[in-house]
């Protein structure tokens, strides 16, 4: 990626985050940029594109892995559970991305494609990489057999509830350290339920 679009992702974010998907202009992104409105449609066809390339950061899997790669992993059983626990851990708690993931969960109810976006980087490379991770476990007898992708579901819809916390208890000032060791308490009560 050239320099400019990456300034244009990282400027976007910035007023995404602090005006909303509303608030923020293309023209308001290419004068915090340093560019004439033009000069932005070089890179981006409309503020759409701009903020569904920024949402594909906030939704990214902690992990990218390619199979080998959650084999080796998913051999240690329940340290790739906390691997991955953590790696959501740091999501969850990165302030550079709690406004935009708010603006994010607003705009997911009034915009298709980003559903969709979320649905595939989010939601379907998730269970998958866990999916994967549990039949190796499973084949390997760490844990009880059953469907690799129920168990998944059940894995990561917790990491999910416990970022939403975060995200709503922060929207309010409110303390998020109780929620601090949340992440670590789901990966041991998750492994003694499935562990063989």
């Amino acid at each position: 990626m050239n320099d400019t679009k990456t300034k244009i992702l990282k400027e976007s974010k910035s007023l995404f985050s602090e005006l909303g998907y509303k608030g923020a202009s293309v023209r308001k992104i290419a004068a915090k940029v340093g560019i004439r409105e033009s000069a932005l449609y070089n890179h981006f066809k409309n503020k759409e594109e701009i903020f569904l390339s920024v949402a594909k950061d906030i939704f990214a899997s902690p992990f990218s892995f390619n199979s080998n790669e959650i084999q080796e992993q998913a051999l240690k059983g329940k340290p790739f559970l906390k691997k991955y626990a953590m790696q959501y851990k740091l999501l969850s708690f990165d302030k550079d991305n709690e406004s935009m993931f708010r603006i994010l969960l607003i705009e997911l109810l009034q915009n298709k494609e980003l559903r969709e976006q979320f649905m595939h980087d989010f939601h379907d490379k998730n269970i998958k990489i866990l999916s994967e991770g549990f039949f190796i476990m499973m084949q390997n007898d760490l844990v009880r057999s059953g469907d690799p992708m129920i168990i998944s579901y059940e894995f990561l819809s917790t990491l999910f509830y416990i970022r939403l916390q975060v995200t709503l208890l922060r929207f309010d000032s409110l303390s998020t350290n109780t929620l601090s060791t949340q992440f670590e308490k789901h990966v041991d009560f998750f492994w003694e339920s499935i562990k063989l």
